[in-house]
């Protein structure tokens, strides 16, 4: 009976990163099946207002307790606004405006290198030559994946729309260092609530602003949201901010590489893109990247 908190710590830690990339996979299956179907700010509007009201419910019924002070509230807006509100809005808005799929996940699967870089002066954080080169090769196996996609495109990449997609992988990259520096004892269901308050009164304003209102409804509209709220947003976040807890952030962000050629699996699966020998090859050498940044 004393082993039994121990193992399931353990077993916890294990299969949080698989399942983490995984749930965070399906946010480029849900982008596609619900694009027909709403605009991108009205549709994350939505998406945040309902993951407020779902986590905020969950924490008055479990006695969470919330953050003290006006600090407390602070930190956790800011981290929002970065790691929900800008990269979202951002990457949403640079697909909406031409920018491709493709090359959006791409440009995000930055993050890894740009987590490494800043960790060291911001967090004090060493980034061993180990983990540099499980960064290294998460890159180029997410490269791999992604570049059968990349050629026909490639002369039309619109110029404003990859400047944002750059501006929003920027912002979940210090969202995750402000998010390991300031949360280390909250409460992560409080936490994430008032994230995703931050992200919402970002957002709505742009959307009234800048958008008609078009979410019609339909079942793909719906289901989208409902997985976006419940998998993405409460699983997929809590899963993120429990990893960063415990680990450091630079092996953590090393699992966004495994993001496209998991989507890219599903989007075999569901809608019928072939993957060719280069894109498994890539995901081979993205899954080997990931497992020499984490170990340790």
């Amino acid at each position: 009976m004393m082993k039994h908190a121990p193992d399931s710590s353990a077993l916890a830690a294990r299969l949080a990163p698989a399942l983490f990339v995984v749930i965070w996979a399906t946010g480029f299956v849900v982008a596609r099946l619900v694009a027909p179907h709403a605009e991108p700010l009205t549709f994350l509007s939505l998406r945040f207002l309902c993951t407020v009201a779902l986590l905020a419910g969950v924490a008055l019924l479990a006695g969470a307790r919330w953050p003290a002070g006006w600090r407390g509230w602070r930190d956790a807006l800011v981290a929002g606004i970065l790691m929900q509100g800008l990269y979202l809005d951002g990457v949403f808005w640079a697909v909406s405006r031409g920018l491709p799929a493709g090359i959006a996940a791409l440009v995000t699967s930055l993050q890894p290198l740009l987590t490494a870089m800043v960790a060291g002066p911001l967090l004090g954080e060493r980034v061993s030559g180990r983990r540099w080169l499980g960064i290294g090769l998460g890159f180029l196996g997410a490269g791999l994946v992604l570049a059968p996609k990349l050629g026909a495109a490639a002369d039309a990449i619109p110029l404003s729309a990859l400047g944002v997609c750059i501006a929003a992988t920027v912002a979940i990259t210090l969202g995750t260092l402000w998010q390991k520096r300031t949360a280390a004892a909250v409460d992560l269901r409080t936490n994430a609530a008032v994230q995703f308050l931050g992200a919402a009164l970002m957002t709505l304003p742009l959307a009234l602003l800048l958008e008609e209102g078009r979410f019609d409804a339909s079942p793909p509209a719906l289901a989208g949201l409902a997985w976006s709220v419940l998998g993405l947003s409460v699983g997929g976040i809590l899963i993120l901010l429990w990893l960063i807890r415990r680990g450091a952030v630079a092996g953590v962000a090393a699992l966004f590489y495994l993001v496209p050629p998991v989507s890219a699996a599903m989007a075999f699966g569901l809608f019928g893109e072939v993957l060719g020998p280069v894109q498994v090859l890539g995901m081979i050498v993205a899954a080997a990247g990931v497992a020499v940044a984490s170990r340790g």
